[in-house]
Protein backbone atom coordinates (compact mmCIF):
# COMPACT_ATOMS: atom_id res chain seq x y z
CA UNK A 1 0.00 0.00 0.00
CA UNK A 2 1.35 3.35 -0.40
CA UNK A 3 2.57 5.76 1.95
CA UNK A 4 0.59 9.14 2.04
CA UNK A 5 2.15 10.11 4.56
CA UNK A 6 3.72 14.15 4.46
CA UNK A 7 5.19 16.99 6.65
CA UNK A 8 3.35 20.17 7.07
CA UNK A 9 4.50 22.89 9.43
CA UNK A 10 6.87 20.42 11.17
CA UNK A 11 4.15 18.14 12.17
CA UNK A 12 3.90 14.43 10.70
CA UNK A 13 0.44 13.83 9.30
CA UNK A 14 -0.85 10.75 7.92
CA UNK A 15 -1.91 11.70 4.68
CA UNK A 16 -1.73 15.32 2.67
CA UNK A 17 -5.37 16.55 3.39
CA UNK A 18 -6.20 19.02 5.47
CA UNK A 19 -10.06 20.37 6.40
CA UNK A 20 -9.72 23.80 5.99
CA UNK A 21 -11.00 26.36 8.34
CA UNK A 22 -14.78 26.56 8.10
CA UNK A 23 -18.01 25.42 9.76
CA UNK A 24 -16.99 21.71 9.64
CA UNK A 25 -14.33 22.71 12.27
CA UNK A 26 -16.22 25.54 14.17
CA UNK A 27 -17.34 22.44 16.95
CA UNK A 28 -15.06 19.68 18.86
CA UNK A 29 -18.09 17.47 17.11
CA UNK A 30 -17.16 18.55 13.32
CA UNK A 31 -13.43 18.06 14.50
CA UNK A 32 -14.54 14.40 15.66
CA UNK A 33 -15.97 13.74 11.88
CA UNK A 34 -13.56 15.06 10.43
CA UNK A 35 -10.99 12.71 12.37
CA UNK A 36 -13.40 9.63 11.35
CA UNK A 37 -13.90 11.11 7.51
CA UNK A 38 -9.58 10.47 7.14
CA UNK A 39 -8.05 13.89 7.30
CA UNK A 40 -4.62 14.48 7.96
CA UNK A 41 -5.07 17.50 9.99
CA UNK A 42 -7.90 20.17 10.59
CA UNK A 43 -8.05 23.91 10.56
CA UNK A 44 -10.55 25.31 13.23
CA UNK A 45 -12.34 27.55 11.57
CA UNK A 46 -10.99 31.16 12.22
CA UNK A 47 -10.96 33.60 15.32
CA UNK A 48 -12.27 36.53 13.84
CA UNK A 49 -11.95 39.94 15.54
CA UNK A 50 -14.71 41.45 13.82
CA UNK A 51 -16.78 38.25 16.10
CA UNK A 52 -15.20 39.31 19.28
CA UNK A 53 -16.35 43.36 19.01
CA UNK A 54 -19.79 42.23 17.67
CA UNK A 55 -20.32 40.14 20.92
CA UNK A 56 -18.84 42.78 23.01
CA UNK A 57 -21.32 45.33 21.20
CA UNK A 58 -23.97 42.64 21.80
CA UNK A 59 -23.11 42.40 25.61
CA UNK A 60 -22.98 46.22 25.96
CA UNK A 61 -26.39 46.36 24.20
CA UNK A 62 -28.07 44.29 27.21
CA UNK A 63 -26.16 45.49 29.88
CA UNK A 64 -25.70 49.06 29.68
CA UNK A 65 -27.80 51.99 30.75
CA UNK A 66 -27.69 55.56 30.37
CA UNK A 67 -26.79 55.54 33.79
CA UNK A 68 -23.97 53.10 33.80
CA UNK A 69 -20.58 54.31 34.38
CA UNK A 70 -17.74 54.34 32.08
CA UNK A 71 -15.50 51.51 34.33
CA UNK A 72 -18.97 49.54 34.21
CA UNK A 73 -19.29 49.46 30.42
CA UNK A 74 -15.15 48.67 30.64
CA UNK A 75 -16.04 45.60 33.02
CA UNK A 76 -18.85 44.66 30.64
CA UNK A 77 -16.44 45.04 27.79
CA UNK A 78 -13.28 42.96 29.15
CA UNK A 79 -16.14 40.69 30.42
CA UNK A 80 -17.66 39.81 26.86
CA UNK A 81 -14.11 39.53 25.53
CA UNK A 82 -12.70 37.29 28.11
CA UNK A 83 -15.69 34.90 27.36
CA UNK A 84 -15.24 35.13 23.59
CA UNK A 85 -11.67 34.24 23.96
CA UNK A 86 -12.59 31.24 26.52
CA UNK A 87 -15.56 29.84 23.80
CA UNK A 88 -12.16 29.74 21.76
CA UNK A 89 -9.81 28.71 23.68
CA UNK A 90 -12.05 25.81 24.88
CA UNK A 91 -12.43 24.34 21.60
CA UNK A 92 -8.79 24.38 20.89
CA UNK A 93 -8.42 22.31 24.09
CA UNK A 94 -11.45 19.99 23.76
CA UNK A 95 -10.58 19.46 20.21
CA UNK A 96 -6.85 18.31 20.93
CA UNK A 97 -8.24 16.09 23.71
CA UNK A 98 -10.73 14.50 20.98
CA UNK A 99 -8.59 13.76 18.17
CA UNK A 100 -5.23 12.37 17.06
CA UNK A 101 -4.55 14.24 14.27
CA UNK A 102 -3.21 17.67 14.56
CA UNK A 103 -5.11 20.33 15.24
CA UNK A 104 -4.25 24.26 13.93
CA UNK A 105 -6.01 27.07 15.24
CA UNK A 106 -6.85 30.02 13.15
CA UNK A 107 -6.61 33.99 13.36
CA UNK A 108 -7.89 36.60 11.41
CA UNK A 109 -6.99 40.12 13.06
CA UNK A 110 -6.99 44.00 12.01
CA UNK A 111 -5.36 45.36 15.09
CA UNK A 112 -1.54 44.72 15.62
CA UNK A 113 -1.89 44.03 19.16
CA UNK A 114 -4.65 41.37 18.78
CA UNK A 115 -2.59 38.89 16.59
CA UNK A 116 0.07 38.46 19.33
CA UNK A 117 -2.20 38.46 22.13
CA UNK A 118 -4.76 36.00 20.87
CA UNK A 119 -1.81 33.93 19.49
CA UNK A 120 0.04 33.35 22.81
CA UNK A 121 -3.40 32.01 24.20
CA UNK A 122 -3.47 29.82 21.51
CA UNK A 123 -0.07 28.14 21.99
CA UNK A 124 -1.34 27.76 25.79
CA UNK A 125 -4.53 26.47 24.92
CA UNK A 126 -2.52 23.66 23.50
CA UNK A 127 -2.78 24.34 19.60
CA UNK A 128 -0.45 22.06 17.41
CA UNK A 129 -0.05 25.05 14.90
CA UNK A 130 -1.67 28.60 14.52
CA UNK A 131 -2.97 29.70 11.19
CA UNK A 132 -2.70 33.41 10.21
CA UNK A 133 -5.18 34.53 8.08
CA UNK A 134 -3.74 38.08 6.28
CA UNK A 135 -6.19 39.83 4.43
CA UNK A 136 -5.56 43.52 3.71
CA UNK A 137 -7.05 44.98 1.39
CA UNK A 138 -5.44 48.14 -0.04
CA UNK A 139 -7.82 50.82 -0.58
CA UNK A 140 -6.13 54.19 0.03
CA UNK A 141 -4.33 56.51 -2.74
CA UNK A 142 -1.22 56.84 -0.40
CA UNK A 143 -0.75 53.21 0.50
CA UNK A 144 1.97 51.68 -1.52
CA UNK A 145 2.69 47.99 -2.60
CA UNK A 146 5.63 48.23 -0.42
CA UNK A 147 3.43 49.24 2.78
CA UNK A 148 1.31 46.93 2.78
CA UNK A 149 3.67 43.92 2.30
CA UNK A 150 5.79 45.25 4.90
CA UNK A 151 2.79 45.33 6.94
CA UNK A 152 1.97 40.95 6.34
CA UNK A 153 5.50 40.96 7.35
CA UNK A 154 5.01 42.92 10.34
CA UNK A 155 2.28 40.46 11.68
CA UNK A 156 3.71 37.82 11.13
CA UNK A 157 7.26 38.74 12.84
CA UNK A 158 5.06 39.76 15.78
CA UNK A 159 3.89 36.65 16.08
CA UNK A 160 6.90 34.46 15.93
CA UNK A 161 8.51 36.87 18.28
CA UNK A 162 5.32 35.71 20.79
CA UNK A 163 5.36 31.86 19.90
CA UNK A 164 7.23 28.82 19.68
CA UNK A 165 4.79 27.29 17.49
CA UNK A 166 4.67 26.48 14.05
CA UNK A 167 2.74 28.76 11.61
CA UNK A 168 1.22 29.01 8.27
CA UNK A 169 0.37 32.08 6.87
CA UNK A 170 -2.85 32.17 4.10
CA UNK A 171 -2.64 35.21 1.93
CA UNK A 172 -4.63 36.43 -1.26
CA UNK A 173 -2.35 36.40 -4.50
CA UNK A 174 -2.33 40.72 -4.75
CA UNK A 175 1.25 40.97 -4.60
CA UNK A 176 3.11 43.27 -6.77
CA UNK A 177 6.20 40.33 -6.74
CA UNK A 178 4.91 37.29 -4.88
CA UNK A 179 7.69 35.26 -4.65
CA UNK A 180 9.83 38.31 -3.11
CA UNK A 181 6.93 38.05 -0.51
CA UNK A 182 6.99 34.54 0.08
CA UNK A 183 10.67 34.60 1.00
CA UNK A 184 10.54 38.07 3.11
CA UNK A 185 7.13 36.02 5.19
CA UNK A 186 9.63 33.21 5.25
CA UNK A 187 12.01 35.08 6.87
CA UNK A 188 9.73 36.51 9.21
CA UNK A 189 8.95 33.15 10.75
CA UNK A 190 6.56 32.11 8.29
CA UNK A 191 6.70 27.82 8.32
CA UNK A 192 3.70 27.69 5.79
CA UNK A 193 2.49 29.45 3.02
CA UNK A 194 -0.93 28.94 2.37
CA UNK A 195 -2.55 29.56 -1.01
CA UNK A 196 -4.57 31.60 -1.43
CA UNK A 197 -7.74 32.72 0.46
CA UNK A 198 -11.10 32.92 -0.98
CA UNK A 199 -12.56 36.00 -0.24
CA UNK A 200 -16.08 37.39 -0.14
CA UNK A 201 -17.22 39.27 -2.74
CA UNK A 202 -19.65 42.29 -2.54
CA UNK A 203 -22.54 43.26 -4.55
CA UNK A 204 -25.00 45.98 -5.11
CA UNK A 205 -29.05 45.41 -4.51
CA UNK A 206 -29.87 48.11 -7.03
CA UNK A 207 -33.20 47.83 -5.57
CA UNK A 208 -32.72 48.71 -1.89
CA UNK A 209 -29.67 50.67 -2.93
CA UNK A 210 -27.50 48.92 0.01
CA UNK A 211 -24.61 46.95 -0.56
CA UNK A 212 -24.91 42.88 0.42
CA UNK A 213 -21.98 40.37 0.63
CA UNK A 214 -21.83 37.23 -1.82
CA UNK A 215 -19.35 34.10 -0.83
CA UNK A 216 -19.31 30.83 -3.41
CA UNK A 217 -18.15 27.95 -3.21
CA UNK A 218 -14.71 27.09 -5.41
CA UNK A 219 -14.54 25.07 -8.58
CA UNK A 220 -12.24 22.87 -10.11
CA UNK A 221 -11.60 26.01 -12.51
CA UNK A 222 -10.08 27.56 -9.26
CA UNK A 223 -7.13 25.46 -9.04
CA UNK A 224 -5.05 27.10 -11.71
CA UNK A 225 -3.94 30.18 -9.91
CA UNK A 226 -2.63 28.62 -6.70
CA UNK A 227 -1.14 25.86 -9.19
CA UNK A 228 0.88 28.31 -10.69
CA UNK A 229 2.16 29.73 -7.64
CA UNK A 230 2.82 26.39 -6.42
CA UNK A 231 5.32 25.68 -8.96
CA UNK A 232 6.89 28.84 -9.44
CA UNK A 233 7.43 29.12 -5.30
CA UNK A 234 8.60 25.56 -4.60
CA UNK A 235 12.10 25.70 -4.73
CA UNK A 236 12.21 29.54 -3.67
CA UNK A 237 10.18 30.30 -1.13
CA UNK A 238 12.29 28.58 1.70
CA UNK A 239 9.29 27.18 3.11
CA UNK A 240 6.62 24.82 2.70
CA UNK A 241 3.47 25.38 0.37
CA UNK A 242 -0.37 24.20 0.88
CA UNK A 243 -3.15 24.83 -1.61
CA UNK A 244 -6.39 26.60 -0.13
CA UNK A 245 -8.77 26.38 -3.32
CA UNK A 246 -9.79 24.91 -6.41
CA UNK A 247 -9.14 20.90 -5.45
CA UNK A 248 -12.01 18.41 -5.88
CA UNK A 249 -11.03 15.66 -6.57
CA UNK A 250 -7.86 13.14 -6.22
CA UNK A 251 -6.68 14.47 -9.54
CA UNK A 252 -6.53 18.37 -8.19
CA UNK A 253 -5.00 16.83 -4.71
CA UNK A 254 -1.96 14.93 -7.53
CA UNK A 255 -1.33 17.92 -9.13
CA UNK A 256 -0.69 20.32 -6.28
CA UNK A 257 1.57 17.81 -4.99
CA UNK A 258 3.31 17.65 -8.19
CA UNK A 259 3.88 21.53 -8.26
CA UNK A 260 5.45 20.81 -5.02
CA UNK A 261 2.53 21.02 -2.31
CA UNK A 262 2.94 19.83 1.15
CA UNK A 263 -0.81 19.38 1.51
CA UNK A 264 -4.06 20.53 0.15
CA UNK A 265 -6.66 22.16 2.08
CA UNK A 266 -10.35 20.90 1.33
CA UNK A 267 -13.10 23.13 2.09
CA UNK A 268 -15.69 23.80 -0.92
CA UNK A 269 -16.03 20.26 -1.52
CA UNK A 270 -16.28 18.90 1.25
CA UNK A 271 -19.35 21.11 2.21
CA UNK A 272 -21.02 20.33 -1.02
CA UNK A 273 -20.16 16.83 -1.15
CA UNK A 274 -19.78 15.60 2.26
CA UNK A 275 -16.92 14.18 4.30
CA UNK A 276 -16.83 11.07 2.28
CA UNK A 277 -14.86 12.87 0.15
CA UNK A 278 -12.01 12.05 1.65
CA UNK A 279 -11.80 9.14 1.95
CA UNK A 280 -12.13 8.32 -2.20
CA UNK A 281 -9.41 11.52 -2.72
CA UNK A 282 -7.25 9.02 -0.86
CA UNK A 283 -7.85 6.20 -2.74
CA UNK A 284 -7.77 8.23 -5.67
CA UNK A 285 -4.06 9.70 -5.20
CA UNK A 286 -3.47 5.37 -3.99
CA UNK A 287 -4.37 4.21 -7.07
CA UNK A 288 -2.27 6.40 -9.20
CA UNK A 289 0.78 5.89 -7.04
CA UNK A 290 0.55 2.54 -7.61
CA UNK A 291 0.04 3.10 -11.02
CA UNK A 292 3.08 5.21 -11.78
CA UNK A 293 5.16 3.05 -9.44
CA UNK A 294 5.52 5.61 -6.62
CA UNK A 295 5.28 4.20 -3.21
CA UNK A 296 5.85 7.58 -1.26
CA UNK A 297 4.42 10.95 -1.99
CA UNK A 298 8.08 12.16 -1.49
CA UNK A 299 8.76 10.25 -4.87
CA UNK A 300 6.96 12.60 -7.08
CA UNK A 301 6.77 15.88 -5.04
CA UNK A 302 7.77 18.80 -6.87
CA UNK A 303 8.17 17.01 -9.85
CA UNK A 304 6.39 19.78 -12.03
CA UNK A 305 7.83 22.43 -10.00
CA UNK A 306 9.49 25.49 -12.03
CA UNK A 307 12.84 24.65 -12.50
CA UNK A 308 15.64 26.98 -10.54
CA UNK A 309 17.40 28.28 -13.95
CA UNK A 310 17.14 31.79 -12.60
CA UNK A 311 14.34 32.41 -15.07
CA UNK A 312 10.66 32.56 -13.91
CA UNK A 313 9.61 34.99 -16.11
CA UNK A 314 10.77 33.27 -19.11
CA UNK A 315 9.44 30.58 -17.63
CA UNK A 316 5.67 31.80 -17.57
CA UNK A 317 6.07 33.48 -20.85
CA UNK A 318 6.91 30.26 -22.48
CA UNK A 319 3.52 28.60 -21.06
CA UNK A 320 1.85 31.56 -22.07
CA UNK A 321 3.07 31.59 -25.41
CA UNK A 322 2.32 27.44 -26.04
CA UNK A 323 -1.07 28.51 -25.14
CA UNK A 324 -1.95 31.02 -27.10
CA UNK A 325 0.25 30.40 -29.98
CA UNK A 326 0.81 26.85 -29.83
CA UNK A 327 4.70 27.56 -30.33
CA UNK A 328 6.98 24.27 -29.16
Amino acid sequence: MADLSTTYMGLALKNPIIVGSSDLTMSVDGVRECERAGAGAVVLKSLFEEQIEAEIRQARNEAFSPNDHTEADDYIRQTALRLSEDKYLRLIREAKGSVSIPVIASLNCIQPDWWTSYAARMEDAGADGIELNIAIMPSYLMQTAGEVEKTYVRIVQSVRDKVSLPLSVKIGPYFSSLPHTARALRNAGADVLVLFNRFSHFDIDIEKMKLVHRYHYSSPGDIHLPLRWIAVLAAQSGCHLASSTGVHDGAGMIKQLLAGAQAVHLCSVLLQKGLGRIREMLEEIEIWMGRHGFETIDDFRGQMSMELDGKPDFYLRQQYIKVLAGAE
